[in-house]
């Protein structure tokens, strides 16, 4: 198989695997594409674009709630209403904060340093809203304030995408700043993790028909084969990967990712300090 072919299928797999965990998928192919040798502009575009194939597995998964909704609108029914009013409302901030600041971000802070830091304070964030959650639960009895999607408020949706925004800085997780955002703020576990989802669909492929469009210049038809191998790699891996995590979150804490960031935040510096690895491409 030609490289280009594998290290597509490589960075497929790992974005499909990584973009709705709360480990950070930019700051696993930025360190992903350094090791396999991929850097120039182009390959940044690729990152960018193959984030639509893992939707597309989102958009699969739940069908028929996306389904329903559309029907919904059509049919004026106010849940379905509110339902797409905060999507698009969580949506915006992100936007917004991305076209004034994406130049500026991918400048100076796609570096390994920057995503390792990223990731150890992930990963604490991550404990510290996990035990202050669960001290909620077990010690003061309180329950999660939102039990269903279509609980949220527009306010809800709001802060759920301004903490959205965190993850423009590479090594956040998008998903990590929402899913863990979402219960700081007092949605259940499956309700943060479900809104996450939907949340990721206008931002994902946004994100992806900017950047390719952007980009044309840079662009030709042989590149489309290298793209295509990477939208299904990254859409099967993220298929697996969504119904997996769906039953994860029944019953267990993200406690496991928040030690999976620290030591490997970890393990990024001192291999970089110490010259074994050079994760900057």
């Amino acid at each position: 198989m030609d490289a280009w072919w594998l290290n597509a299928v490589i960075m497929g797999v790992v974005e499909g695997l990584t973009e709705f965990l709360p480990i950070s998928s930019t700051g696993h192919l930025i360190l992903t594409s350094a090791l396999l040798g991929m850097d120039g502009e182009k390959t940044k575009v690729f990152e960018i674009a193959i984030q639509t194939g893992a939707i597309f597995a989102v958009i699969l998964i739940f069908w028929s709630r996306l389904y329903a909704t559309a029907s919904g609108l059509l049919q004026r029914k106010p849940q379905a209403w509110r339902f797409t009013q905060n999507v698009l409302i969580a949506f915006v901030p992100a936007v917004v904060l991305g076209l004034l600041l994406g130049k500026t971000i991918k400048a100076h802070l796609f570096t390994p340093h920057v995503v390792a830091t990223t990731f150890i304070l992930g990963g604490l964030a991550i404990l510290w809203i996990e035990r202050r959650f669960a001290r909620q639960a077990q010690v003061l009895g309180q329950t999660a304030r939102v039990q269903s999607v279509d609980d949220m408020t527009a306010g809800d949706a709001l802060r759920v995408g301004l903490l959205q925004c965190l993850a423009l800085v590479p090594g956040t997780s998008r998903s990590g700043a929402t899913i863990m955002g979402g219960l700081w703020l007092g949605l259940s576990r499956t309700v943060a993790t479900e809104f996450s989802f939907y949340l990721a669909i206008p931002t994902l492929i946004g994100a992806g028909v900017y950047s390719l469009y952007k980009a044309r210049d840079l662009l030709n038809l042989a590149d489309l084969p290298m793209f295509m191998v990477g939208l299904v790699a990254a859409f099967l891996s993220a298929w697996v990967c969504v119904r997996w995590l769906l039953r994860f979150v029944s019953t267990h804490s993200f406690v496991p990712f928040a030690h999976y960031r620290i030591v490997f935040g970890l393990l990024i510096l001192i291999t970089h300090g110490l010259g074994w690895v050079n994760w900057a491409n």
